[in-house]
């Protein structure tokens, strides 16, 4: 299965469970009062650490890798899409129901595009219990019906709920699907997806999707506010052993800690990589002829160099294959922003991608040499995650030595993200006064001095920009910055906008690739 393929049928999968575009309500729906039961474990408890799974991660590395494939049975492989989300985890079996922990844990049953089954255990006091499910684990919906007998059923991820008021658990985390997760602030609906880890990402050879095999969820304290898990990443170059702490409120954050156990020399890995989606918006608005005035999960990639520099490059749908790389050393952060929080920008009453969140990645400790990468793949359809974007290390990972890493991954509806200086509230992009010539229109908000103090810096690496302007925007408050671009026969263009006080900036960069 290709990257497209794979993010097509998982993201159709994600729909159809209500993933994606489901109203809050829906999310929030009211649970039954009836006694909770947990299924029966079909193994002994055993003694479970970190520590302890990274010694199986780096045993597991030694020896030569073994794919199950697809190892669920063909009865739920063959399930479509509308089949397989009306068989649901019933809210009775809602595992910590009746403690007051201060969350819930919902398995996800394997099936459709959902093909390997994933292992889930409790941990209990440093003891690791699994959880075993089975037919009547399930509550059966009327496209499907459930087996005559009580067969195991096999799982393919979770969901993690946090109680609230009513007796309502709105869900705020899944982990499913290769190494995909999740999550979402209050008040959010789900929007882009994280990975523990990019393997080759848009290479020639093509991508290699490791596979969380097993998670380990801990139980939390009484009235707790974070919740732990750990998986175990398996590919065919290497092994991974991971920690997430996830803390859900107004923002949601989760902390990954990460130590991978290459099998071969590794050239190629992303970490902190998400995926969205961008169609259209005020870039390509004219290539789609849809009501709606924009169609994305996020608007842009917000970088925060090692250096302090805030970069801003607004996201794209090419007409080609696309990737960009922000060379950098020890980033402070970067992430994938969805800017344009008014309904009105979309007009979308369905999706609603006003209400997705940003996912922000805030890297723990020294990264070193590398790169962020921004790959963006042409779509027609709003079912693709079309964009992806990663920290790429320069350094090649050796065979046989592992490799530590760790940092924050935030979730939130706040797009301006870090607002020390003015950031881009909208670009748009149309016909210039030639025929050839492009014409950009970027409006910068934010905290920024009197207009008298204010210089725009404006470059193209090819072409030439005609009449580059800089005017306050009394509607905003902020500036607006236009220019023309005359390629002059170049195939592309690199675009740099900067507002100066003279001496530093007052305004994080825009930078854009204009492409014939």
């Amino acid at each position: 299965m290709d990257r497209r393929d794979f993010l097509t049928s998982s993201l159709a999968a994600a729909a159809a469970l209500g993933l994606g575009v489901a109203p809050a309500a829906a999310q929030d729906a009211p649970i039954p009062e009836v006694p909770a039961r947990r299924p029966e474990p079909q193994e002994q408890p055993a003694a479970f650490s970190f520590a302890g799974l990274k010694d199986e991660a780096r045993k597991m590395a030694a020896a030569a890798w073994n794919d199950p494939g697809a190892d669920v049975p063909q009865r739920f492989r063959d399930l479509s899409f509308d089949q397989y989300r009306d068989i649901r985890w019933k809210r009775d079996r809602m595992i910590w129901r009746d403690d007051r922990v201060g969350f819930r844990l919902e398995p996800m049953a394997a099936g459709s595009v959902y093909n390997r089954a994933v292992r889930i255990y409790l941990v209990e006091g440093g003891q690791a219990l699994p959880i075993g499910a089975d037919r009547d684990s399930f509550d059966w919906g009327a496209s499907i019906k459930a087996p005559e007998e009580v067969v195991a059923m096999p799982l393919s991820g979770l969901k993690l709920r946090r109680p609230g008021d009513n007796n309502r658990n709105p869900e705020f985390a899944v982990f499913q699907g290769a190494s995909y997760f999740k999550a979402l602030a209050r008040g959010l609906q789900y929007g882009l997806t994280a990975r523990g880890l990019a393997i080759n990402t848009a290479d020639p050879e093509g991508e290699i999707f490791p596979v969380f095999t097993r998670f380990y969820v801990e139980k939390p304290e009484e009235n707790a506010q974070s919740i732990r898990l750990y998986g175990l990443l398996e590919s065919r170059p290497v092994v991974g052993a991971y920690r997430f702490t996830l803390r859900p409120g107004d923002e949601t954050s989760i902390d990954v800690e990460l130590t991978l156990f290459p099998r071969e020399e590794m050239s190629h890995i992303g970490l902190g990589a998400l995926n969205t989606m961008f169609l259209y918006g005020g870039i390509g608005r004219s290539r789609f002829d849809d009501v709606r005035q924009a169609v994305h999960l996020s608007d842009g990639l917000a970088v925060q160099t090692g250096q302090g520099e805030r970069l801003w490059r607004p996201t794209a749908n090419p007409k080609n294959l696309q990737i960009s790389a922000f060379g950098d050393e020890n980033p402070l952060g970067f992430g994938l922003v969805q800017r344009a929080r008014d309904f009105t920008d979309y007009l979308d009453l369905d999706n609603r991608w006003d209400l997705r969140p940003t996912a922000w990645v805030e890297p723990v400790g020294d990264w070193g040499k590398g790169s962020v990468v921004l790959v963006e793949i042409p779509s027609d359809g709003e079912i693709h995650e079309n964009i992806v974007a990663y920290w790429r290390p320069k350094a090649k990972l050796p065979a046989g030595q592992e490799f530590s890493a760790a940092y924050r991954l935030r979730w939130l509806a706040d797009g301006s993200l870090p607002a020390s200086l003015g950031w881009v509230d909208d670009t748009r992009e149309g016909q210039g006064a030639e025929g050839n010539w492009r014409r950009w229109m970027i409006d910068f908000v934010g905290p920024m001095p009197a207009p008298a103090q204010v210089k725009l810096v404006a470059t193209a690496s090819a072409g030439k920009l005609v009449a580059p302007t800089l005017k306050p925007n009394p509607v905003t408050g902020g500036y607006r910055v236009t220019f023309d671009l005359d390629p002059r026969n170049a195939p592309l263009s690199e675009l740099r906008v900067q507002l100066t006080d003279g001496t530093k900036p007052v305004s994080e960069t825009w930078l854009y690739r204009w492409v014939a």
